[in-house]
């Protein structure tokens, strides 16, 4: 079914981001620890794209939800 795969797409998807974010976060702290600074990441920013990255991984994980279910009741309809 194209919704299941389109979906799973837009999961993973969301998971890069949400890697990429955390990815960012923690190579500037390191940064910042080694140089006894502040970071120049924006902490703030990089809080809301993990936010909606987890929106957009959980959006998509409802679509498959359906999506099955819909394949499931044609599945269980007498003729």
């Amino acid at each position: 079914m194209q919704a299941i795969s389109i979906a799973a797409s837009g999961m993973m998807a969301a998971a890069d981001r949400l890697h990429a974010s955390a990815q960012r976060v923690a190579a500037s702290d390191a940064q910042a620890e080694r140089a006894q600074t502040l970071g120049d990441v924006d902490y703030v920013n990089e809080r809301v794209q993990q936010i909606g990255a987890a929106t957009d991984f959980k959006a998509n994980a409802a679509v498959i939800r359906t999506a099955d279910e819909m394949a499931g009741a044609l599945l269980n309809l007498k003729v």
